[in-house]
């Protein structure tokens, strides 16, 4: 995988997680703190992650990135008022 493509492909996982987690962090803000769905929203969208980041060819070193953006998609998505 060369560079060009190598950094197309995470910059749209990167995409694909903040956007899930803002999706699903939205949700998990107005379930009780530690419920079932609350614990649910936190972890639903880490399988499709995984998924995409192997598909894709990228390894295992961009882990922390994904969490922490993962994390600011939670956060945020918590914080969204419609």
């Amino acid at each position: 995988m060369d560079v060009s493509s190598r950094t197309g492909a995470l910059i749209g996982i990167l995409m694909l997680t903040f956007l899930l987690n803002l999706f699903f962090g939205y949700f998990r803000a107005k379930t009780r703190k530690y419920s079932l769905k609350w614990l649910l929203f936190v972890h639903l969208p880490i399988p499709v992650i995984i998924v995409a980041r192997i598909t894709s060819g990228l390894d295992y070193r961009f882990v922390p990135i994904f969490v922490v953006v993962s994390v600011f998609g939670q956060l945020l998505g918590g914080k969204v008022v419609i």
